[in-house]
């Protein structure tokens, strides 16, 4: 009897530690959102903005989406402009969201695809193909809200200041 108990408890054990196991969840699981899954894979809840109203996810693949009610756009700081599509696609694995459609990002006067997040211990790397940038996971704590990300009246809980990898740009 005790071996069964042991047989049981490992197998729980698994269920819990395989962030595999979380992803057979989708858009019809009233338990997890978008939010809850992208932190199984390791991500902050910041990396995506407020509003997300569903999403799906294949376990076998990885692909994901997820949804807006519309488009999505906002200024951090002053200096980068997001903008997110209604629907934002891609592959997510643990620390990596590779294949990304729908978020773009505008350096100085061009609009670029952010097309993968990689989190690299305490920070999360946004590669737009060419170039790279490094932000200290801190900075996605939270979500930004469509329309005024982080300044939103609230003075309380803003975000004061982007905080940046001391290398910023990086090229490959």
């Amino acid at each position: 009897m005790s071996s069964l108990f042991a047989l049981i408890l490992i197998y729980f054990t698994f269920l819990i530690l395989s962030p595999g196991a979380y992803s057979s969840a989708s858009s019809d699981d009233k338990n997890l959102t978008a939010y809850d899954i992208i932190q199984l894979y390791n991500f902050p809840i910041g990396i995506l903005p407020k509003g997300i109203t569903g999403y799906d996810l294949d376990e076998s693949t990885g692909k994901f989406s997820a949804y807006l009610d519309g488009t999505c756009s906002f200024s951090i700081e002053g200096s980068y402009k997001l903008s997110y599509k209604s629907t934002i696609k891609g592959k997510i694995s643990k620390n990596k969201l590779s294949n990304l459609e729908g978020v773009k990002v505008k350096i100085l006067f061009l609009w670029v695809d952010i097309v993968e997040v990689e989190r690299k211990g305490d920070d999360l790397e946004f590669s737009v193909g060419i170039a790279s940038a490094g932000f200290s996971i801190d900075n996605f704590d939270e979500s930004p809200q469509c329309g005024c990300g982080f300044d939103c009246g609230d003075k309380e809980n803003q975000v004061s200041k982007l905080r940046t990898n001391p290398f910023g740009l990086s090229s490959y």
